[in-house]
């Protein structure tokens, strides 16, 4: 290749990379431009959410330090920050690479907004001036359901009674969304690590980005399919027919997860047994002792277990 070969290989990378550039930072400003518009649009509806500035939030967190990271995933990553009044909040930078996702973001704000009860995650409020949206969460220290039932951890283990309120106060707090809120909440991924335990381990529930609100004048929504695998209403997978009743099954895989201790999708099993919803829906409850947990299987009266089981099988009916 000659010099002259080489000079416009070069001229040209580096006018594209010139491309490149300005065509990121043309669609960063169109990203931040619609995510205002849509903000401002819901404004009315999300007045009591505190607005961060970034620099409140770099100060709370080192500047986004990597020790400050509580977790990581397809949603993006949660920071633990300490702000100037001494509290300690967790800070969630959301991925967003599309126009869905900006809506999600904006769609958990003016849920999050409109709740107030003590077993659901409260809002704190979120940071306008990022190009990739921020929301400013209380900090629940003591991790998720998810954890304490699976993690490697045994002094995490629960114990029956722990097992029982936690799962009375999930469903006190899904009753809540599907019943005393106006116009009713339908969460769409209730799982176990959306369900977060304080350090009183009392229940939290959390991640409202897939969540819907249902008009007054309708009983389910016709809606793309969202939820996790394992935890998915198999009516609702099939038909996109959206009800409470999905989030009920959800819940019932939950309450299968706090009886057994398996998790809702375990590959290690044979495959008949893998799906813990299908396992529990299809077994003889005379057989439920064989399969619990054997952190509760002392503690726990017999009565209580076999009343348990016959709850989470109604919920996955």
């Amino acid at each position: 290749m000659t010099i002259l070969n080489v000079s416009i290989l070069a001229l040209f990378l580096a006018s594209f990379n010139a491309y490149c550039g300005l065509k990121k930072r043309k669609l960063n400003k169109l990203k931040e431009q619609f995510f205002q518009q849509l903000f401002a649009e819901e404004k009315g509806s999300i007045e009591t959410a505190k607005i961060f500035s970034i620099e409140e939030l770099k100060k709370a967190t080192n500047n986004f330090d990597e020790g400050k990271i509580l977790g990581r995933g397809g949603y993006g990553i949660v920071y633990k920050g300490l702000l100037q009044d001494n509290t300690t909040v967790a800070i969630k930078k959301s991925k967003i690479s599309d126009r869905s996702q900006i809506e999600q973001f904006i769609n958990e704000v003016v849920i999050l907004t409109q709740i107030n009860h003590t077993n659901v995650v409260k809002l704190l409020g979120c940071c306008l001036e990022t190009q990739v949206p921020l929301l400013v969460y209380e900090f629940i220290q003591g991790g998720t359901l998810d954890d304490h039932l699976h993690g490697q951890n045994q002094s995490l283990k629960l114990n029956w009674k722990t097992r029982l309120r936690i799962a009375a106060e999930t469903a006190g707090a899904l009753a809540y969304l599907h019943s005393a809120t106006c116009p009713p909440i339908i969460h769409r991924d209730v799982k176990t690590t959306n369900i977060l335990l304080d350090h009183n381990l009392k229940a939290k529930v959390s991640d409202f980005g897939a969540s819907k609100i249902v008009p007054l004048d309708k009983t389910e929504l016709s809606t793309m399919v969202q939820g996790t695998v394992g935890y998915l209403d198999p009516e609702y997978f099939h038909t996109s027919h959206l009800t409470e009743k999905s989030d009920v099954y959800s819940f019932g895989v939950v309450l299968a997860e706090l009886l057994t201790g398996r998790k809702a999708l375990c590959f290690e099993l044979p495959e008949e047994d893998r799906n813990l919803a299908m396992y529990i829906s299809s077994m003889n409850m005379n057989l439920l002792l064989h399969i619990l947990d054997g952190a509760i299987i002392d503690e726990a009266k017999l009565e209580q277990l076999m009343e348990f089981g016959n709850i989470a099988k109604r919920c996955l009916e």
